[in-house]
């Protein structure tokens, strides 16, 4: 059996016979005039999570490489909004990771995020040039292994190929060096935001334990639906 479902695109529409898991704290956008539906999307507490992220992202990034904000201030901005986007991360993701068994990703990107909240004060606060050099690279890098974590955790090809667009962001830094903050915001909330929007691949359904029998057998019924749709 291959380790990915290579059945399922990387990106396809939100499939609408969500499992129990996904359906808790659902947000639903529609917008109509009469009987026409002009605008129609939903986002689990996995897409809120992502579009969070990605405003995250381009906030920090766009004020790193347009305002004349100070090194300090941008210190303590940055710090603020990284532990508000952890603490909201682990918050909306606690009850699906637990269902799916993955409770040990959101350990890596917890991690992940405090080491390079940590290492980019220390560069800023103690003048390490090194690290203050460095702090895109650092970033899209950490970004990639928490993303490469998830692909192999979820079983996700989408997931892989988003952390290698990290990596291969680190590459075209020294091209663009005078826009750097502004490539590295670009590549972190144009890969976040389309991940919110769309359906990724991931592995088959597991053995739920976490969930009541009523809830597996809701969730059984739904992934027959899926099937009969697809």
């Amino acid at each position: 059996m291959s380790f990915f479902n290579s059945s399922e695109p990387l990106l396809r529409d939100k499939q609408q016979e969500l499992d129990f898991q996904d359906l808790q704290g659902l947000w639903r956008f529609r917008c109509k005039i009469g009987n026409v539906t002009l605008f129609s999307r939903f986002y689990s507490r996995i897409d809120q999570t992502f579009v969070l992220w990605g405003l995250i992202s381009s906030s920090i990034f766009v004020t790193a490489q347009f305002l004349p904000v100070s090194w300090t201030t941008q210190a303590i901005l940055w710090s603020a909004l990284t532990l508000v986007g952890t603490a909201s991360m682990v918050a909306l993701t606690w009850y699906w990771v637990s269902v799916e068994r993955l409770r040990w990703v959101i350990y890596c990107w917890v991690i992940l995020m405090l080491f390079g909240l940590v290492l980019t004060d220390l560069g800023i606060f103690l003048s390490w040039g090194e690290v203050l050099m460095r702090l895109c690279p650092l970033w899209l890098a950490l970004s990639a292994l928490g993303y490469l974590f998830t692909g192999l955790g979820m079983r996700s090809r989408t997931f892989i190929f988003v952390g290698v667009i990290h990596l291969l962001g680190i590459a075209i830094l020294p091209y663009v060096a005078a826009w750097c903050f502004l490539t590295t915001g670009l590549i972190m909330t144009a890969t976040l935001l389309p991940l919110a929007e769309w359906q990724w691949d991931m592995r088959p359904p597991i053995n739920y334990a976490y969930l009541t029998a009523e809830q597996k057998q809701f969730n059984c019924k739904q992934h027959q639906l899926r099937q009969v749709v697809s």
